[in-house]
């Protein structure tokens, strides 16, 4: 079966020197035939059964409910590009801290419309497609959080921990509903899940709900008050690491590590004995790596089980030390029961400070190239990308925007935020733009204009002729003259314009009068785009001279349309023919040179051996021959004696 992988691989061993981005260049969406072997060996001459599929590239963006996603992280992404005037130090970090958050709120409200979605409908397949998205969408902004305290925010020993705890209680263990079930019990300390939820709030640091729950054991068990108020204590007065820069890390570490010892001393004299709930919270709180591993169902992630380790053990750990303890906590985490998972690998490049390999392996994972193009266009913003370029002649930032503004091309509207993609990628986005254009189907005419707009508007002259052109074919295959006229126009193709301007010409001659007035009147200077156009045009012109009884503006056009040979010869016959009303009016409107020249122009007409035998076959022309020189002798003769008479006067 021939197979077609949705996106490529970021690793420069899978793309070969020559292939230069082609993979965005191919089209959108190809043909797969699986062929059933069996079927085909089933008797001479029998035809064996095969299947035809439609393989599209970047399927989620044919998924309604990322429509949010792509939309409004688009508005995020163009915001960022247009703030050239890049703010120094402290302020430009914030700045980008915001936009990581506004990324992260964006793929939270897409996250939650999923899980509404899932909820509300009643289709299984539907149901588990919505909850496969959700999972992604959940790992995606547990990923983009840990980047953004890691590399945009890039936070110092102390308040690294900090934002880690911060992390752990939105991402990994949400205990809202278990701390629900427990309060509204009528004796909540005697509820089967309230130590669990201490424990939790002990393990993520939250130290204030664990003491209010912890409370209630006391109310409801009075024996235990004394150990209640020495947990209690040693809670309160946990050191902790502040945001503003009120202590430094050597009083912290000073302060935390007398807290530690206070902690031991308690543990080792036995105090907690009698109690093993309280004792196992102040084995926690001492940092027993064995005591924590206890709680592994209700940690469930080893980055989890990381977070809680160093809260207990090394509050002030800083960033390059991450590392180590992180490929430490997994291991114990899994203890060799399980295999890490593709997740579990990209956490640990980003704890590992590899920006490249988390890039790499969420582009090979994930289902689309939206969460690698935006993670990295905003490292790339914060100068953490600029020494790394791809072999093949574009950076990764490029790339990867290459990658996903080639799968929006592939939709019938959001190839609209496509363009803007391209419009920031300097050395191949014009390229690209100028290859995804052309191949956009222009269903409606209004379609056309916006991606006309668009090619005018960066002056892709050679795409703008195209749509033209091909506009304009529709139209005049349509028959609707007026519209192809139009496009012809817009395109400057003289010679489409010809063509188009002689089937107005024709159609005038069968229906004796022009459709699309407004058009041909205000032609202007566009007229001089072919001779076929300004005789159109100008004899349009001519009609209206005649309509407001201007006959002698509108004699001197129709012979000027003759003699200067504008007109085509074809259509002598019915310049000539217009001219018949103007010589039988009361009023002489042709002199006697003017006459002359009609004569002249009628003989022309009417010498040539084809035309002339054309002439005598067709009753009807000789009629009209014989009419015209009866019309020009007489208008002569009229003209003469007028003349005579004024010059004997």
């Amino acid at each position: 079966m021939l197979g077609f992988h949705s996106k490529t691989h970021l690793s420069q061993d899978n793309l070969p020197r020559n292939q230069l981005h082609s993979s965005s260049i191919l089209e959108q969406q190809m043909l797969q035939i699986e062929k059933d072997p069996e079927a085909s060996n089933t008797g001479e001459g029998s035809p064996g059964s095969s299947r035809v599929f439609v393989v599209r590239r970047d399927q989620d963006i044919y998924i309604q409910t990322l429509r949010k996603l792509f939309n409004e992280s688009h508005g995020i992404f163009m915001g960022l590009q247009r703030s050239e005037e890049e703010l120094a130090g402290k302020s430009r970090k914030a700045q980008l801290v915001q936009v990581s958050k506004n990324y992260r709120s964006v793929i939270r409200a897409c996250m939650e419309d999923m899980h509404q979605a899932a909820v509300s409908t009643r289709d299984p397949a539907l149901q588990g497609q919505y909850s496969t998205q959700v999972s992604i969408l959940s790992a995606m902004e547990l990923i983009w959080n840990l980047c953004e305290i890691l590399f945009v925010e890039a936070a110092a020993a102390g308040p690294l921990l900090l934002r880690l705890l911060d992390w752990v209680r939105l991402h990994v263990c949400d205990v809202d509903s278990m701390v629900r079930e427990v309060l509204s019990s009528e004796n909540p300390s005697k509820h089967k899940l309230f130590w669990n939820v201490v424990d939790v709030f002990v393990l993520q640091g939250r130290m204030d709900e664990a003491r209010h729950l912890l409370s209630k054991e006391v109310t409801a068990n009075p024996t235990s008050m004394n150990m209640y108020k020495i947990l209690d204590d040693l809670m309160k007065k946990m050191p902790m690491p502040t945001l503003g820069n009120t202590q430094t890390l050597t009083e912290l570490e000073l302060k935390w590590q007398h807290w530690h010892e206070e902690c031991q001393r308690f543990l080792q004299d036995g105090t907690f004995a009698s109690n093993p709930h309280m004792e196992s919270i102040c084995k926690i709180l001492v940092g027993d790596e064995d005591a924590i591993l206890e709680k592994k169902e209700l940690m469930t992630t080893w980055y989890h089980f990381l977070v809680t380790r160093l809260l207990y053990s090394h509050p002030t750990v800083k960033p390059m030390e991450l590392r180590f303890y992180a490929q430490s906590s997994m291991d114990l985490f899994l203890g060799g029961e399980s295999s890490p998972e593709p997740l579990d690998m990209i956490l640990m490049a980003a704890f590992e400070f590899e920006m490249h390999q988390v890039i790499k392996e969420c582009s090979i994972v994930l289902s689309n190239w939206w969460f690698v193009a935006h993670l990295t266009d905003l490292l790339d913003h914060c100068k953490l990308l600029q020494s790394h370029n791809l072999y093949f002649g574009s950076n990764m930032r490029e790339f990867l925007l290459l990658e996903y503004a080639s799968g929006l091309f592939s939709h019938h509207s959001l190839w609209q935020l496509g363009v803007d993609y391209f419009d920031h990628c300097p050395e191949f986005g014009r390229v690209y733009l100028e290859l995804h254009i052309e191949r956009i189907p222009l269903n409606t005419e209004q379609k056309a204009l916006k991606v006309l707009r668009i090619c005018e508007q960066r002056q892709m002259h050679e795409q703008v002729r195209s749509i033209c052109k091909i506009m304009a074919m529709k139209a005049l295959r349509n028959n609707r003259l007026g519209s192809a006229l139009s496009w012809s126009i817009r395109a400057k193709d003289a010679a489409f314009a010809t063509l188009i301007s002689d089937r107005f010409l024709k159609d005038y001659c069968e229906r004796g009068c022009f459709s699309d007035l407004d058009l041909i009147d205000n032609l202007g200077p566009s007229m001089l785009l072919s001779d076929r156009l300004t005789f159109l045009g100008k004899y349009r012109e001519f009609h209206r001279l005649y309509g407001e009884k201007r006959f002698p503006e509108a004699a001197r056009l129709l012979l000027t349309l003759m003699t200067a040979h504008i007109a085509p010869c074809s259509f002598w016959m019915t310049l000539l023919t217009d001219a018949l009303p103007l010589l039988e009016q009361k009023e002489i409107i042709f002199s006697a040179e003017q006459t002359y020249e009609l004569m002249r122009c009628l003989e022309d007409l009417t010498a040539g051996n084809a035309d002339k035998q054309k002439f005598q076959e067709d009753d009807v022309e000789t009629t009209k021959v014989e009419m015209l020189r009866l019309a020009l002798a007489r208008n002569l003769a009229r003209v003469i004696v007028k003349e005579g008479t004024v010059e004997g006067s």
